[in-house]
């Protein structure tokens, strides 16, 4: 110390004061440091989290929240859970949530639920909310099905009579948290279970039987393991409310009757149709004969086969038949 003493006597007053002012912005920054390290360190280390300084450090460079990830270790030391600072600053620099994924390893050891940080992490990386997994998993709760957010207030089904019926169910669901990765959600269970109100009540012969036993649904509901391959475990499903609603089958046959009708009218007039084309056709066939008869009356005279009082003979008959017809018409009322 002595001899750099003299080196810097040696070296000059401006160069002493260099050197000086140097050491002075180190001291400086280290203090800075300090300050800026020193609370979460203290918090860290009377905490007995064992965060070191160069931990902090590193986290500053790599733009890590220093105080979630002390705060989050402080959290899991005091409730007893051996977390790294290293696996808490991977999670987060992965964009996971590392205060809700402690909070939920921490209701997970009280409720003796087997969840590692592992499978938290993987379960808060893919989206899912793990605290709620948890929570739901020790307090189940109530899926109203259907979902009334869909803008559809009850499941529309109709029994085998006809009559159109609507339920309101409500779905009492606990999280299996090993099947939470890769699990289906609450819409595939949701529909699942309309799916089976649907044909449980399409089943039915008549609909009194479902309104005397509403129970019937939830008990078939049940029987067909709805919840496989979802993450979730279905605890009970109760029929909230049952409404008659129209008359669906009566609806079908009227409508079938009217189809019915309309194709007999559309067959009829059909047969009119063809009908009046044929006597038209009758028609034309006796204007076409009659006209022949004036050429064959004539080939008669001039052949000699008809004589004069033949022809007046025929004359008088057909001025008889013509009376005849006449008379036997009926007077229609417009004549005058």
């Amino acid at each position: 110390m002595w001899q750099m003493g003299q080196m810097l006597l040696q070296l000059g007053e401006p160069a002493l004061i260099g050197v000086l002012i140097i050491i002075l912005v180190a001291i400086l920054v280290v203090a800075l440091l300090m300050l800026k390290f020193a609370r979460l360190w203290l918090q860290a280390y009377f905490s007995r989290a064992d965060v070191r300084l160069t931990e902090l450090i590193g986290m500053w460079l790599r733009k890590v929240d220093m105080r979630t990830i002390v705060l989050s270790k402080i959290t899991a030391v005091q409730a007893g859970l051996q977390l790294t600072t290293r696996d808490l600053e991977s999670h987060y620099l992965a964009g996971g949530r590392v205060p809700n994924v402690v909070r939920a390893l921490i209701a997970a050891d009280r409720a003796n639920i087997d969840l590692s940080f592992k499978t938290a992490t993987a379960i808060d990386l893919a989206g899912r909310d793990i605290l709620d997994a948890i929570q739901t998993s020790v307090n189940p709760k109530v899926i109203d099905c259907p979902d009334p957010k869909k803008g559809k207030e009850t499941i529309d089904a109709v029994a085998q009579d006809g009559i159109q019926l609507k339920a309101k169910a409500r779905v009492t669901v606990r999280t299996n948290i090993q099947r939470l990765v890769g699990g289906a959600t609450e819409e595939t269970v949701i529909a699942r279970v309309g799916e089976g109100i649907v044909t449980t009540i399409g089943s039915s012969i008549t609909y009194k039987n479902v309104l005397e036993n509403p129970d019937r649904i939830s008990k078939a509901v049940l029987e067909k393991g709805l919840d496989a391959g979802t993450a979730f475990e279905i605890l009970s499903i109760d029929i909230a409310d049952v409404d008659v609603g129209e008359n669906v089958g009566a609806q079908l046959q009227a409508a079938q009757a009217e189809a019915d009708m309309r194709r007999a009218k559309a067959e009829a007039e059909k047969r009119r149709a063809m009908a009046v084309a044929r006597e038209q056709e009758m028609r034309a066939l006796v204007v076409e004969n009659e006209s022949k008869v004036p050429l064959a009356i004539s080939e008669a005279f001039r052949s000699g086969n008809l004589g004069i009082m033949d022809y007046y003979r025929l004359k008088n008959i057909g001025a008889d038949t013509q009376m005849r017809e006449s008379i036997a018409k009926p007077k229609r009322p417009d004549a005058a």
